[in-house]
């Protein structure tokens, strides 16, 4: 969380609660933040940071209404804040890459479905977001116009050219591109991988900084030595194994029971500065992240 205010340790038993109470909601929250930012890890943390943003907050919400589209509008604010920072940097390093192709939700008849998929992420930010909302997710003119903080009229001139744009552009086969990894970077992640499965977590730690931080998902966000996060896992009744994964695009850690034949349940992404690990997500408590993976690949070793 990039909040001053945000929790540091273990989330309190009422953020937790109110967690619960919209649990419904989360994966249709991560689809169209996933959408709108072009990362299935960026949208989630997104969802994050406004699920969080919308508990601090709670006093305003009017109780008379569904909250769902207070939610939305909250997380619709954190992807244009997230997209127009994303920007600033991609001009100051005067490199403007092409957004990772999302799976997009396909709804059974629905017209626009597999464009959408293909093509959402080239739309500008308001042309996405009136195309996803009206299309995908079936909000009405005017609650889209609540939504993006615009009026009837500009949602609709938004949603023509949104449109006339994803028509104008046939869909095209996603491509997936290995990761681009550096050398080091691949080399620690697979250390990580295989001390993990080795149950080897003192030989583990020593990869990580004295100061990494942590972040398990609804769960806990600060210093890593501060939480039983390793100790968990080694206490688990049924061990997991990590497998270095190409997840749409981005390398990442995906865990499954280590029985057979098990499905993958969880996601870790891990950041590395200066050769050593800084710090860790892990998105345990969140399925939805790998069910909304459009490509989820072991990598193999480097040639």
């Amino acid at each position: 969380m990039n909040d001053s205010q945000a929790p540091q340790g273990r989330l309190d038993a009422r953020y937790r609660a109110f967690l619960e109470t919209i649990a419904t909601l989360r994966p249709k929250l991560h689809r169209y933040c996933a959408h709108m930012t072009g990362s299935t890890f960026d949208g989630e943390d997104v969802v994050q940071d406004a699920l969080f943003d919308a508990y601090r907050h709670l006093e305003s919400y009017d109780e008379s209404r569904p909250i769902g589209p207070w939610l939305f509008r909250i997380a619709h604010n954190r992807c244009i804040d997230f997209l127009r920072r994303r920007e600033v940097r991609a001009q100051a390093e005067d490199a403007a890459a092409e957004p990772a192709v999302i799976a997009a939700i396909d709804p059974p008849g629905h017209a626009l479905g597999r464009a959408v998929e293909h093509l959402v992420q080239r739309l500008p930010p308001k042309e996405r977001a009136c195309v996803l909302l009206k299309d995908v997710f079936d909000y009405s003119i005017d609650e889209i116009a609540d939504l993006v903080d615009s009026t009837p009229g500009g949602v609709k001139a938004a949603l023509h050219r949104g449109r006339e744009k994803l028509n104008a552009q046939p869909p095209r086969a996603a491509a997936h591109p290995a990761p681009a990894m550096r050398e080091e970077e691949e080399r620690l992640l697979r250390l990580y991988v295989e001390r993990f499965n080795q149950r080897d977590w003192d030989g583990l730690r020593t990869l990580i900084t004295a100061d990494a931080t942590l972040r398990v998902a609804d769960w806990f966000d600060g210093p890593l030595r501060e939480s039983p996060y390793f100790t968990r896992y080694a206490s688990l009744p049924v061990p997991m194994l990590a497998t270095l994964t190409d997840v749409d695009g981005q390398p990442a850690i995906v865990l499954r029971p280590e029985t057979e034949d098990a499905a993958p349940r969880a996601v870790v992404r891990i950041v590395i500065d200066g050769g050593r690990i800084a710090h860790i997500t892990d998105y345990s408590h969140c399925p939805w992240m790998l069910e909304a993976a459009s490509h989820v690949s072991p990598i193999r070793v480097s040639a």
